[in-house]
């Protein structure tokens, strides 16, 4: 827990080791950080906008985030420049170094919210597909999310998150077969005989389709949080914009073959989750049990930058921290109450997000409205905001603008987004 004379920064996700990821290395981080099970309902946005303005969503979404992920990287590397005497390791932290206190409290707050909109999304995915898998035995969508709370709460109390770290790479797995099969089926639908492609929509007539693809694919970009910690692992760190360009390049490719695609196959049939629509026959019933069994053991670590920053808090508290620890706990052991404290706080919050997730009516308007929201917020605005305040009269006019621009398009979006997510598209 690093602490300094103007407030105790929390570290808002886990580390990884400075310096010390191969070129290969990091772009397995990257493409584990980055892709999440938000791309199986990028179809549906496809069939919300049409083909044509899906494209256009992913596209603009990918390039968006792949810039604003450079701008964190140059705010960093001004700080450095200029003899910061912290190095900012996490968004927390460049958040504070740029805008004190109120850039952190800001930071971590979208952060904080954000990773609650990706948990409950988790709960109502696992929750929509147990439902679709075992759809004879009578239990409610809400009755399989309330049997996962103490399965998760359970997850939740485990310390070290390297254990629960191959089931994420195992939901990974099954997101690239899922992915195989709905372009599979695709193909075999436009070979089939009574397929058009001009049965299919381009661009939707109804005006807030684009926006909800745009919400998706901001979605599906995961891992905005990871930047540094990213940037920060590899060895040389000059390369890491160029590997970033091009890893961005081929995921966003795969998105938008995977939405057309789908789209394509399954036309206004599309449902929020692609894999919903998928023959129900054993490979794709595997599938889907694989997918839910890799988020129930996945859903701990989309928590733990939640649990950091809410214990991070509490340890401010006298009672939380042990006034004697021993010197290998190098001052940061808690008493027994705290402890208590901690794992009680841990159950609570997830018993809160099954809750919101038992009333959530659909996985594709719940993404698209934390994409919209959420992700524009930290994934536009504050890169931008950071940029333009760090580097100030330094920069050219035309990044001023470009800059101001994402700020306000951000902004604008952020809000008829949220209007588009609740009055429904």
């Amino acid at each position: 827990m690093e602490q300094d004379t103007k407030g105790i920064a929390t570290p808002l996700l886990e580390s990884l080791p400075s310096g010390s990821a191969s070129k290969l290395q990091t772009l397995g981080n990257i493409i584990v950080s980055v892709v999440g099970t938000g791309l199986l309902g990028l179809p549906f946005a496809f069939r919300i906008a049409g083909w044509l303005a899906g494209l256009l969503g992913v596209a603009i979404a990918g390039i968006s985030t792949y810039y604003c992920m450079l701008l964190l990287v140059m705010c960093r590397e001004k700080l450095a420049s200029e003899g910061s005497s912290a190095e900012a390791r996490t968004y927390g932290d460049l958040g504070y170094r740029t805008m004190g206190n109120t850039g952190r409290y800001l930071t971590e707050f979208f952060i904080l919210v954000g990773q609650c909109g990706a948990s409950v999304a988790y709960l109502v995915f696992i929750g929509q597909n147990l439902v679709a898998v075992f759809q004879y035995n009578g239990l409610t969508f809400s009755s399989y999310i309330f049997l996962l709370v103490p399965i998760e709460i359970g997850l939740s109390w485990i310390g070290s998150l390297s254990t629960l770290a191959p089931f994420s790479i195992f939901a990974d797995i099954c997101n690239i077969l899922a992915m195989g099969i709905v372009v599979k089926e695709a193909i075999q639908h436009a070979l089939g005989a009574g397929f058009s492609f001009g049965e299919r929509t381009a661009i939707t007539s109804n005006i807030g389709g684009l926006p909800f693809a745009l919400g998706m694919a901001l979605f599906c970009f995961e891992g905005f949080g990871m930047t540094l910690a990213l940037e920060n692992s590899m060895k040389d760190r000059t390369k890491f914009p160029r590997l970033l360009a091009q890893t961005f390049s081929g995921i966003t490719l795969v998105y938008i073959l995977l939405g057309f695609s789908g789209y394509m196959a399954f036309g206004d049939e599309t449902k929020d989750i692609i894999i919903l629509n998928l023959p129900r026959n054993w490979s794709s019933l595997a599938i889907q049990v694989g997918l839910c069994l890799g988020l129930v053991f996945t859903f701990p670590m989309m928590m733990h930058p939640v649990n950091e920053i809410v214990e991070g808090k509490m340890k401010c508290w006298k009672w939380f921290n042990n006034p004697f620890p021993s010197h290998k706990d190098d001052g940061n052991s808690i008493t027994k109450l705290g402890k208590i404290v901690s794992y009680i706080t841990r159950a609570i919050v997830v018993s809160v997000l099954a809750i919101l997730a038992s009333f959530v009516p659909a996985f594709g308007v719940f993404a698209s409205f934390v994409g919209s929201t959420v992700c524009a917020m930290l994934s536009f605005v504050l890169p931008a905001t950071f940029h333009l305040k760090l580097f100030g009269s330094s920069l050219h006019l035309w990044q001023k603008v470009l800059d101001s621009i994402i700020v306000i398009c951000g902004l604008l979006f952020a809000i008829y987004g949220t209007y588009n997510a609740v009055v429904g598209v």
